[in-house]
């Protein structure tokens, strides 16, 4: 047993009365993190909104440092969000695409952002291109150097974790490449935080988005982006900006703020907020070995799961990470969360079209999603296997 994960359990009420599997969906919080949420939402109560945050403003404010700390960068890098899926709208909206222009991404970027690609593409006839594969998986690097010869590239965007497949894509091989070439950068990082360690040195990025539900294990409907100094220093500012990023100076001007908080809106669940404050704080103290447990036990889970007959696991990359994904042979997805739930395991189903070109090239029409975090068992690990072969066997 790891020596610390007594003390994990204890901080982590949801553990009691079901085996969380679904770390990469929305994790359990911490009692801290929950505690922080309560404390401010019954401030409010007591009070009045307005008031609260007042009254707070210290440790609101030290949620940008705590916040900065886990990433390693500054607290006026650090802007705090809706989600991670807004942090990356906020950050696109800099780049004033005209009929023509390319944005290059990977294959498997996140679900909501090829969307976005694609109504970019339709609106405003933006030329979407998608870098190849390495053979193992995930984006190739030199394909997207390769690319960046394509005339009127504006904008790369790579998910680091995709949502499912257990990848973990060279964003930092990546990042260096677009650096050289001058074109603004950004990494969802909505899967990794939490789980893989954050050296923005190394990652050279221009943005890196996140949320705070995941394996960060804060609540939902928050998030935060980086911006780092170069995009400050461009000027870089949201096309929606609002009275919170930027000052109404003239009747007909406005002057944007100095950091990253341009790209906020004026309007905050400030208790999310602390909550993310504190998953930041607890994430910083639990350190690289978090991570590095979640990997450990999502391998014991993949290595078990590929000897149960009828069981595919879908998962790519040479050393993939704390996401387990895999189809169980005449069971549709949804079916097997069914089961698994009833015997209070929670996971989740994945469907083809999350991933269309993960999926499609598998030909997988909807598979199981399970993703163990540090607070797991090994013996839960087992016992979700067990469940999966029982299912299988039918």
């Amino acid at each position: 047993m790891h020596p610390n994960l007594p003390r994990w359990r204890a901080d982590t009420p949801g553990v009691q009365n079901r085996t969380h599997l679904n770390s990469a969906g929305a994790s359990l919080m911490p009692r801290p993190v929950s505690d922080a949420i309560i404390a401010h939402t019954e401030l409010e109560s007591a009070i009045g909104g307005y008031e609260a945050a007042d009254q707070q403003a210290g440790a609101i404010e030290a949620v940008y440092a705590d916040t900065a700390r886990l990433i390693g960068t500054r607290p006026g890098n650090v802007a705090i969000t809706a989600n991670a899926t807004a942090a990356f709208i906020q950050c696109i909206s800099t780049i004033d695409f005209a009929p023509g222009d390319v944005l290059i991404t990977s294959r498997c970027d996140y679900t909501s952002y090829q969307i976005s690609y694609l109504a970019l593409a339709q609106r405003l006839g933006v030329r979407v291109v998608h870098a190849a594969d390495l053979p193992e998986g995930g984006i190739d690097p030199e394909s997207v150097r390769q690319l960046l010869n394509t005339p009127k590239v504006r904008f790369v965007s790579v998910s680091w974790v995709p949502t499912n497949s257990g990848l973990v894509q060279d964003v930092a091989a990546v990042g260096r490449i677009c650096a050289e070439a001058g074109v603004p950068y950004h990494i969802d990082a909505c899967q990794a935080v939490g789980q893989i360690p954050i050296d923005l040195s190394a990652l050279d990025c221009d943005y890196l988005s996140a949320t705070g539900r995941k394996f960060l294990r804060g609540p939902r409907g928050i998030g935060f982006l980086y911006t780092a100094d170069r995009a400050l220093t461009r000027g870089d500012y949201p096309l929606y900006i609002d009275m919170r990023g930027a000052v109404w100076s003239a009747a007909d001007q406005f002057t944007v703020a100095d950091t990253a908080r341009r790209f906020e809106d004026w309007e905050f669940p400030y208790s999310l907020v602390l909550g993310l404050g504190a998953a930041a704080r607890y994430a910083t103290e639990v350190g690289t070995e978090g991570g590095q447990r979640a990997f450990s036990l999502a391998a014991r889970l993949r290595s078990a799961l590929s000897l149960i007959k009828g069981v595919r696991v879908l998962d790519r990359d040479r050393n993939p990470c704390a996401i387990v994904t895999a189809e169980v042979a005449g069971h549709d997805g949804a079916e097997v969360k069914r089961w698994m739930l009833e015997h209070k395991v929670n996971i989740v189903s994945t469907l083809r079209w999350f991933g269309q070109y993960d999926f499609a090239e598998k030909k997988v029409a909807s598979g199981v999603r399970l993703s163990p975090h540090y607070f797991n068992t090994e013996a839960e690990v087992d016992r979700a296997v067990e469940l999966i072969r029982e299912i299988a066997a039918r």
